[in-house]
């Protein structure tokens, strides 16, 4: 059997630091309102002339640094986003021109914030029907290009980056993707989305100003859905592995309130510096908050080869799912 295994990683940091004192226009003292109640102290923006396939360029050239590879063995490009460059055509092919993938077909992937876990389980599914040997996995994002910023409930909360995972053949029961887990639930649309955006409501002069052309977000239902579901991914990999939470290394888990954590961490009795975070430096970065933590810890040796750790997402769609990688 044909097991894919991470051969490279890369990512990418907007250098535009915006700290919580930012948002002192919506709250009084906002760094210790924000981060009382996220975790958050800062995030990054794009610069005015940066869209998201920049972001994602410059992590896929990073990955394949790390892997040592050239682009043109880059078999496909896969990118999980919810802020395209444009509606179309895909931001995965101005990546492929950017980076001379010239062998390579490419194309977007829209779960919102689990974008990037699905992006990797199509990579891994990929390899593992022996068509391809080497697929690149990208999560990219500028929320700060959809935010409404005058929204307390939601504008601080998001960061801008990306993160590149290169995967190839070579995996066995010892390395590389040992178990998926991918879910979605319809029914929960509505609580995650920008209204005024597509063909149900295009973009008006009075969308725009009702305000429908920004992120909006149910937040107390969504936070029940992701405390409900994270737990169901780890207990269902681990299941699907014959483990325990316990005999994992570390989880990555999507990038979103550090509150979550806390929780979870108590619900299973993982602990919590065994969760990987960025979320105090980076925010929600949607897409590519896993991508991100992963290639960071990897770099930083944090994340050693036989290691056993459990990365997952979730977001809108509602959308939610995970992976357990063996290093």
């Amino acid at each position: 059997m044909i097991v894919s295994k991470v051969i490279g990683s890369g990512s990418c940091m907007p250098d535009r630091v915006i700290p919580n004192s930012h948002f002192d226009y919506l709250v009084e003292n906002a760094d210790e309102w924000i981060f009382s109640r996220t975790g958050i102290r800062e995030r990054r923006f794009a610069h005015v002339d940066q869209a998201t396939s920049d972001l994602a360029t410059i992590a896929a050239k990073n990955a394949l640094e790390g892997a040592g590879i050239d682009a043109s063995e880059i078999d496909c490009i896969i990118l999980g986003t919810s802020t395209p460059d444009m509606s179309l055509p895909a931001t995965a092919c101005m990546v492929q021109e950017n980076i001379g993938a010239k062998n390579a077909f490419a194309f977007d992937v829209n779960s919102v914030c689990s974008s990037f876990v699905y992006a990797l389980e199509a990579a891994d599914n990929f390899i593992k029907c022996g068509k391809y040997k080497t697929v690149m996995a990208i999560g990219a994002d500028t929320y700060s290009r959809i935010l409404d910023f005058n929204d307390k409930n939601s504008c601080f909360l998001f960061g801008d980056g990306a993160g590149a995972v290169i995967l190839g053949r070579g995996g066995d029961k010892s390395t590389g993707i040992q178990h998926t887990y991918m879910r979605s639930d319809g029914k929960g649309w509505p609580l995650i989305q920008v209204p005024s955006s597509g063909s149900r409501k295009p973009v008006t002069a009075e969308t725009i100003a009702a305000g429908e052309i920004y992120f909006q977000m149910a937040g107390k239902q969504v936070y029940i859905f992701a405390t409900e579901v994270i737990p169901e991914i780890i207990n269902t990999l681990c299941a699907k592995a014959g483990i325990t939470p316990a005999d994992l290394d570390y989880i990555i888990p999507h990038q979103a309130n550090v509150r979550m954590i806390d929780f979870i961490s108590k619900k299973i009795a993982f602990p919590k510096e065994r969760f990987l975070l960025n979320l105090d430096r980076c925010g929600n970065t949607s897409a590519a908050s896993v991508a991100l933590v992963m290639d960071e810890n990897l770099r930083n040796g944090t994340i050693k080869p036989g290691h056993l750790v459990l990365t997952m997402g979730f977001g809108g769609g509602l959308s939610w799912g995970g992976l357990l990688i063996k290093f």
